[in-house]
């Protein structure tokens, strides 16, 4: 059975982008039967440029996101999700709606590259780190056995994995 992960960030337009996109990238390549979903508890109008040009520039092709409501997520006919991992401090302070399937909710909190100094290339570098950070996160997640973990061995996992 596919674990749908779903990656929650304010706006849903660079961090979440970024996690989804390498987490559905890693799964094909790995062969694991994890789909990566993204949303946002109030989306923006658009995904941050940078966070599409570091996904260009290691290899991995995000598609063509869109950012999108959680609410699409808590609607009938959506995906039963296994977890939910908040990457903004500001969405994990909000309430989540309801989401199908009971997922576990975990937080990996993250700057927003989107607020780096140095212009430009202060900004490529720090979505280029967050893709990096994040990345190494996602790594660890695949590795787990999520189609034979109970839902509190995968919350202490989750967990443990924020704190690398």
């Amino acid at each position: 059975m596919t674990a749908h992960v779903l990656i929650v960030c304010t706006h849903n337009s660079a961090r979440s982008v970024l996690a989804a996109a390498m987490l559905n990238h890693w799964a094909r390549c790995l062969g694991r039967d994890v789909q990566a979903h993204s949303a946002g508890s109030t989306p923006g109008e658009r995904i941050n440029p940078f966070a599409l040009e570091v996904l260009a520039a290691a290899g991995i092709d995000a598609g063509t996101p869109r950012s999108k409501s959680w609410n699409e997520f808590a609607a009938p006919g959506a995906p039963p999700l296994t977890a939910v991992i908040t990457v903004c401090d500001s969405a994990a302070r909000e309430t989540c709606p309801w989401f199908p399937g009971a997922p576990v909710q975990v937080h990996w909190g993250y700057p927003d590259p989107s607020n780096a100094e140095g212009g430009d290339a202060g900004r490529r570098r720090a979505f280029e780190l967050t893709r990096q950070a994040l990345g190494f996160r996602l790594l660890q997640l695949l590795a787990l056995p999520l189609e034979t973990m109970d839902a509190t061995a995968l919350r202490s996992a989750l967990q443990a994995i924020a704190k690398t």
